[in-house]
């Protein structure tokens, strides 16, 4: 029987953990990494350590399997991005955490434009979103705004890793959480990025969520060769994970913070006072 590996890069560590058809197996390998305080109302995360911690916990159960391994499917903290180099693959400085509130400024500069931000993204004018992050990344980091540079949320920094910087990609429920995406159309928005000063160029392919976003590259005891083939922002992931298939079919995750979300179907709700649609 084929295995599928399942990589949750959450918010203080990362699991990766075999599950096969029949359900999730005993092969688990967990890492905690660093949080980071640099300032009042500052969360940070070293990018590269977190990678380590997945090529890790990666390597360690498949030195436990016996089958082939089928895919990998990621889940990872939303809102959290990273700045990197496409040709190096080293990142700019730390990844700006979703916790992260330095932003709250610029947020409060952009209350105007909070009507285009709701119809187009289902989301609140917030910090906790990426958009702003990236924003902040561009202005106060050292680095060129060209070709070369990568910003991207968790899930686009370790497929980058781990396809051999083949793959710059993201799927839908991450990239609505940027506050650049708009949700209707299902792409970037042009007047979003523009507004928050983010070239689009710079930006992942969005790719639908049970795509093919690439294939490894050999790592050790990660062989080359194995699709990535299931991408999803973690509440999203738990909401699926805990088969929530049916229209008005609600979960409640306890994990670093409390989230509930729910099923609405086919059809994008007016934004609602209160309520985030994702």
């Amino acid at each position: 029987m084929a295995a599928v590996i399942a990589i949750d890069a959450g918010t203080t560590g990362v699991r990766s953990r075999v599950v096969y058809a029949t359900g999730p197996s005993e092969i688990s390998s967990y890492r905690e990494f660093t949080q980071h305080f640099p300032q009042p109302g500052w969360v940070e995360h070293d990018a590269e350590e977190i990678w380590t911690a997945v090529l890790t916990t990666l390597q360690e159960v498949i030195s436990q399997l016996n089958e082939p391994i089928a895919t990998i499917g990621i889940t990872n903290q939303r809102e959290t991005v990273v700045a990197w180099s496409r040709k190096s693959g080293k990142p700019y400085g730390s990844a700006i955490v979703w916790q992260d509130r330095r932003t709250a400024g610029r947020c409060e500069q952009l209350v105007d434009h909070l009507s285009l931000i709701r119809q187009q993204t289902g989301l609140v004018l917030d910090p906790y979103f990426s958009g702003t992050k990236f924003a902040w990344l561009i202005d106060n980091r050292n680095f060129t705004v060209d070709h070369d540079l990568c910003l991207g949320t968790i899930d686009s920094w370790l497929i980058f890793k781990l396809t051999g910087h083949k793959s710059f990609v993201t799927d839908p429920t991450n990239a609505s959480r940027t506050m650049l995406f708009d949700i209707k159309k299902m792409c970037w928005s042009d007047e979003l990025c523009e507004l928050l000063r983010v070239p689009m160029q710079n930006l992942p392919t969005v790719l639908p969520s049970s795509g093919h976003f690439g294939s490894t590259v050999e790592h050790g005891a990660l062989p080359a060769g194995i699709a990535i083939s299931g991408v999803a922002g973690d509440q999203q992931a738990a909401l699926f994970g805990q088969a929530c298939f049916t229209t008005g079919a609600t979960k409640n995750t306890y994990g670093t913070g409390s989230f509930v979300l729910m099923n609405v179907g086919n059809i994008c709700p007016e934004p609602q006072s209160g309520i985030l649609t994702t």
